[in-house]
């Protein structure tokens, strides 16, 4: 099933039941007072935050969502039965704009709940009217309608360490190799047209998209990409080893990371050398002096194949996420 991270939805309040008039049966009377019960309140519809990031693709077939109604109002005053309130599930970190007021509403943590539209109260039957002046009141109200409307979610995805670079970089090897994840790889333009995700101990790691030169521009997948990496803790920024230009490729991600916004290119880094068994070891060595003399950042060197290698970046980032957990800014 296909990753969905964007999606329209139409969402629906329970409409409340009708009041009805009805009458007691008393001996010997034929009209006995006014007996009409009031009608039930439609259900609320509320958004429920899921740690399930792919349940958008779900709803693709059918987005339309609906409340149930109230009931009407029964014989010998006996209200009707509200209606079930509606949870619509969407995935941690979803952002969830109003299409008609603009409101936004983000869901940042897993079980949150979110009320978006209140249901119809349910209408009045004619007991409710009865009164000194109106001992046999016919009167009665519809119940009123459930609140609706259009909602755009986009998924920006919470992790707490977020892999970014080039395409074919080693992002889905190197999160598969670390989690025990299954990601589909392969050496094309784009390896990855979706994000990844695997679990390091309790911490999650996510392969972002690759990007190409001018995806702030909406070049590629484009924004796509960048608001994937809004949210996360940190970034692993990987460089393939393979390459005959690291350093171009390291400040091609770094310019679309700043021209796409000042924060996301602040936050905190580490430059991960991948494919180190392409390469000399002296070559290896040799890069990996050049990267710390010149961006002050930790830099870490790994291969898939080589488990030292893969031992110690398992180990550092674990250490480096728990000297780091806070809330996601």
């Amino acid at each position: 099933m296909a990753f969905v991270d964007e999606l329209t939805i139409y969402a629906k309040a329970g409409d409340g039941g009708n009041g009805i008039v009805s009458w007691r049966r008393l001996k010997y009377i034929a009209k006995g007072g006014p007996a009409g019960g009031d009608g039930g309140d439609g259900g609320d519809v509320y958004l429920e935050a899921t740690k399930d990031l792919s349940i958008l693709s779900s709803y693709t077939g059918n987005p339309k969502f609906f409340a149930e109604k109230g009931m009407p109002g029964m014989k010998n005053s006996k209200e009707g039965k509200s209606g079930e309130d509606l949870i619509v599930k969407l995935p941690v970190g979803s952002v969830v704009t109003n299409n008609e007021t603009g409101e936004v509403i983000q869901l940042l943590h897993p079980g949150e709940q979110i009320q978006i539209l209140k249901g119809g109260r349910g209408g009045y039957g004619n007991e409710h009217f009865k009164s000194s002046r109106n001992v046999a009141p016919t009167e009665q109200t519809d119940g009123g309608p459930g609140e609706e409307g259009r909602y755009r979610i986009e998924l920006e995805l919470v992790v707490d360490l977020g892999f970014i670079g080039l395409p074919s970089a080693g992002k889905s090897s190197l999160v598969n190799a670390l989690t025990g994840s299954k990601a589909k790889v392969a050496a094309y333009h784009f390896t990855t047209l979706e994000p990844h995700l695997g679990d390091l101990y309790g911490h999650i790691l996510a392969d972002i998209p690759g990007l190409i030169e001018g995806a702030a521009e909406g070049k590629g997948l484009g924004h796509k990409f960048l608001r994937h990496i809004k949210r996360t803790r940190a970034l692993a920024h990987l460089v393939s080893l393979e390459s005959d230009t690291p350093l171009e490729d390291y400040e091609k991600i770094r310019r679309e990371l700043a021209e796409y916004s000042d924060k996301l290119s602040q936050k905190e880094e580490i430059i991960v050398l991948s494919k180190t068994d392409m390469v000399e070891t002296e070559y290896v060595e040799d890069t990996k002096k050049m990267f710390e003399q010149k961006y002050n950042k930790p830099v870490l060197v790994v291969s898939i194949i080589n488990d030292e290698q893969l031992k110690s970046v398992s180990e550092y980032f674990v250490n480096y996420l728990e000297q780091r957990k806070k809330p996601v800014a």
